[in-house]
């Protein structure tokens, strides 16, 4: 899996990866203070980071949600975040001519689970020779997104992760199928499990997003079960007042309690051979 990845502190634990950080850049506090305690925390569980936040959020329901402070003040805080806390930096991409200006200030370039499909914007992306993350659409089987790594391999990029977000439920509802984690492993990729916006509640009646907290220690542990090369979620101090995607965010405190009930499943998932006989 290191291969596919920037430097990361820990990358030689054997733990899982973890993506982490809030949904948006709202400001340079929030975004540090995160950030630091993402770090200590993980440098005390010797888990491998990558710090995530958006510079901007272009997927909206709502006409006067909040999408950003402004792209070249968030890029200049999240090229802090980098040079401060010493973690490798993601963050989401939305147009083709994004990619260039973003790779300037982090270290992995995201396209989100609605544009996985959009062949410009992998190809960009792929020739920054950033690694790619790409979210599985939340309308495709685990097995398309082998074409989305084709897309991003014959551009001359091998450094791609997949993750997987859920797949729609009805109008209103999400629902993880852990049978696509090994399918997407199966294109030699890391593969991701965002368990925050897997729990998401899309097109509510208000234009406002809702969300399963509740349910974000579950699905995390049966990602890590299922095999999953690491996870991904959106964290805040305080997710009732944050800018975008509080209804499903993990409250920052709650974090290392979290990751380390994880680690004791990665632990006992890897001590488990892997051949086990027919039953007679």
């Amino acid at each position: 899996m290191n291969s596919q990845l920037p430097a990361l502190r820990h990358a030689n634990s054997g733990n899982f990866l973890l993506l982490a950080g809030p949904c948006v850049v709202e400001n340079e506090e929030v975004t540090l203070s995160v950030a630091r305690h993402i770090r200590d925390v993980c440098d005390r569980l010797k888990i491998p980071v990558i710090f995530k936040a958006s510079y901007r959020k272009a997927n909206r329901t709502r006409v006067d949600s909040f999408s950003g402070i402004g792209d070249q003040i968030a890029l200049e805080i999240l090229r802090e975040v980098r040079e401060e806390s010493g973690l490798p930096v993601v963050t989401d991409i939305h147009e083709s001519h994004e990619a260039a200006m973003a790779a300037e200030y982090v270290d992995v370039l995201q396209i989100p689970a609605f544009l996985c499909r959009q062949t410009d914007l992998l190809i960009a992306a792929a020739h920054t020779g950033k690694t790619v993350n790409v979210k599985k659409g939340q309308f495709l089987s685990p097995e398309s997104m082998k074409f989305t790594v084709d897309k991003i391999r014959s551009s001359g990029n091998q450094h791609i992760m997949l993750t997987e977000r859920g797949t729609m439920l009805g109008y209103q509802d999400l629902v993880v199928d852990f049978r696509g984690i090994p399918v997407m492993q199966s294109n030699k990729v890391p593969v991701i499990l965002d368990i925050t916006h897997s729990l998401q509640q899309p097109n509510q009646g208000n234009g406002v997003t809702g969300g399963r907290p509740d349910l974000i220690e579950l699905i995390g542990k049966a990602g890590i079960a299922a095999g999953a090369d690491g996870i991904f979620l959106e964290t805040h101090p305080h997710p009732e007042s944050a800018l975008s995607d509080g209804a499903n965010m993990l409250r920052l405190d709650y974090l290392e309690g979290l990751l380390e009930k994880l680690l004791r499943i990665h632990q006992a998932v890897r001590n488990i051979p892997e051949t086990v006989s027919e039953p007679k």
